[in-house]
C-alpha cells in the first residue's frame, strides 16, 4: 500500500443506513410504450418500408432499453424500418465512433436495431435566440424521428423547462454543431426556441419522453404529439412530477461526501448539483453544505468525459487513469456560455494515489471540529442506500424515512487502500 507525508485524518466507522423513498413504476416499460405508439396512431403516420429514426441519448435514463425496444417493436407491427442515431450534442468526443461506443457501453447494440452515426448535420434557419437550428443528417433523411428523452431537473432552466423533449430535439437531434449554437446564444433561451424551427421542417411524428422514479426506473411514459406546443407544455407539467421524485441526501451539513462514482450517464456535471449544492457551480448560499467531496472513480460509460469533476475538491489516481481530456474538452467547450464560467467544471482536484488517501486528506483539509460527519454514497442518482459516519446517527433516528441497517464498521480497504467492493 502506498502511503503519503501528506497531514491526514482517519476516517471514521461507517453504519450502513436505509433511505425511504418511492419506488412506483411501470411495469413493463417495453410493452407500455409499444402499447402507447400503437393507440396515439402510429400505423396512421408510418407506411410500410418507411425508416424511422429514434434518438438514443447518453444520459443512461432508466428502462433505456426497454424503451428503445419498445419503440421499435410498435413501428415494427406497423411495418416501419426502425434505426437509432446517437442524440447526445459533443459527448463520445463528437466523433460518430464515439458516440456509438458510448451507447454500446449503455448496452445499445444494433441487436435492437441498426445504429446510423454521423456528425453531419443540416441547417434549417436561425432562430429567435440567435442560435442556429441543426439536424442530423440521418434524421433528416428518415421518413420520420421519434424523440425519445426524460424529463428530468436541471441546475439551470427558465420558466421551467429544464431537460426534457425540447433540449433533445435542440441538443440530441443538434449534434455537436447545434449543441454548440444553443449554448453560444443561451442554453435556455435556445431550447426555447430551436425547436420552433425543428418541429417545424422536421420530420418528428412522435416525441416519448418519461420521468424516473428515486430508484432510476420509469415511473411514467407519455407519448407526445409532434408539435412545439405538446413538446412545451409536456416538458413543464412533468418537471413538476420529476421534482416530486428527485431523491436528496438527507443530510444539510457534511465534513465529507465520499462520491464512488461519478459520471455522465449519472449527470450532465457529473455529480447532480441539485444534490451536492448549486452553490458549487452559480454561488449563493451554502446549502447544503459539504465541505469536501471526493468523487473515487469515473463510470465506464462515461468514456473518459468528467465534466464536474472540478465540483469536487480531491479524487484518486484510478480516477485520473479513466479520465480523458480529449472527450472532456470537446464537451466543455462546445457548452461554453457568454458569462459563464463553465470551464471550472473541468479544472481538476488534488489527485491522490489511493481511495484511503483521498478520504483521509480530504477529511483532514475540512478541519473538522469535533467527532467528522461523514456520508458514502455510491452515485448522486442511487441514494436509497447510504454509508454514515457515528456523528450523524442522532439525524438518522429523528429521521422518519431513515433506518439504521448494519452498525457503524471500520471503512474496508484492500491492501493496497483501495476500497473493497460492496
Amino acid at each position: 500500500m502506498k502511503t503519503l507525508a501528506f497531514p491526514r485524518r482517519s476516517a471514521p466507522p461507517m453504519a450502513r443506513v436505509r433511505q425511504r423513498l418511492d419506488s412506483s413504476q411501470v411495469e413493463d416499460v417495453r410493452g407500455t410504450v409499444r402499447q402507447q405508439l400503437l393507440d396515439r396512431g402510429l400505423a396512421t403516420r408510418v407506411k410500410r418500408g418507411d425508416r424511422i429514426a429514434i434518438t438514443a441519448g447518453s444520459r443512461g435514463m432508466g428502462g433505456f432499453i426497454h424503451l428503445l425496444q419498445g419503440t421499435c417493436d410498435a413501428i415494427r407491427s406497423v411495418g416501419g424500418e426502425p434505426f437509432l442515431i446517437p442524440a447526445m450534442g459533443s459527448h463520445g468526443g463528437a466523433t460518430a465512433e464515439g458516440q456509438t461506443e458510448l451507447l454500446r457501453r449503455l448496452g445499445v447494440t444494433e441487436e435492437i436495431a441498426p445504429i446510423k452515426a454521423s456528425m453531419e448535420t443540416l441547417e434549417l434557419g436561425t432562430s429567435s435566440s440567435g442560435a442556429v437550428a441543426h439536424l442530423d443528417r440521418w434524421a433528416h433523411e428518415a421518413d420520420g424521428v421519434i424523440v425519445l428523452g426524460r424529463t428530468k431537473t436541471h441546475p439551470e432552466s427558465i420558466e421551467g423547462i429544464a431537460s426534457g423533449l425540447l433540449k433533445m430535439t435542440t441538443v440530441g437531434l443538434g449534434k455537436q454543431a447545434g449543441a454548440q449554437q444553443a449554448h453560444s446564444s443561451g442554453l435556455w433561451d435556445s431550447v426555447r426556441a430551436v425547436p420552433q424551427l425543428t418541429l417545424a421542417r422536421a420530420k418528428v411524428i412522435f416525441g416519448i419522453t418519461m420521468v424516473e422514479n428515486a430508484f432510476h426506473e420509469p415511473t411514467l411514459i407519455e407519448v407526445v404529439e409532434p408539435t412545439y406546443e405538446a413538446f412545451l407544455e409536456a416538458d413543464q407539467r412533468l418537471l413538476r412530477l420529476a421534482r416530486v421524485h428527485l431523491a436528496k441526501i438527507p443530510f444539510d451539513d457534511l465534513d465529507l461526501l465520499i462520491v464512488d462514482e461519478m459520471g455522465k450517464e449519472i449527470s450532465g456535471t457529473g455529480m447532480d448539483v441539485n444534490v451536492i449544492g448549486k452553490w458549487r457551480t452559480h454561488g449563493g448560499e451554502r446549502k447544503p453544505n459539504y465541505r469536501r467531496i471526493v468523487p473515487l472513480s469515473l463510470t465506464y460509460a462515461s468514456l473518459g468525459n468528467a465534466i464536474g469533476v472540478g465540483l469536487a475538491d480531491f479524487i484518486t489516481e484510478r480516477f485520473m487513469r479513466e479520465y480523458d481530456p480529449a472527450t472532456t474538452y470537446i464537451n466543455i467547450l462546445t457548452a461554453s456560455e457568454p458569462d459563464c464560467m463553465n470551464t471550472l467544471e473541468a479544472g481538476m482536484p488534488l489527485a491522490l494515489p489511493t481511495d484511503r488517501d483521498a478520504i483521509e486528506v480530504a477529511l483532514y483539509s475540512a478541519v473538522v471540529q469535533g467527532e467528522p460527519k461523514v456520508c458514502r454514497i455510491k452515485n448522486t442518482a442511487r441514494l436509497d442506500e447510504l454509508w454514515v459516519s457515528p456523528a450523524l446517527l442522532p439525524e438518522v433516528e429523528r429521521h422518519p424515512d431513515l433506518t439504521v441497517l448494519d452498525p457503524p464498521e471500520a471503512i474496508p480497504f484492500d491492501p493496497n487502500g483501495d476500497l473493497l467492493p460492496r
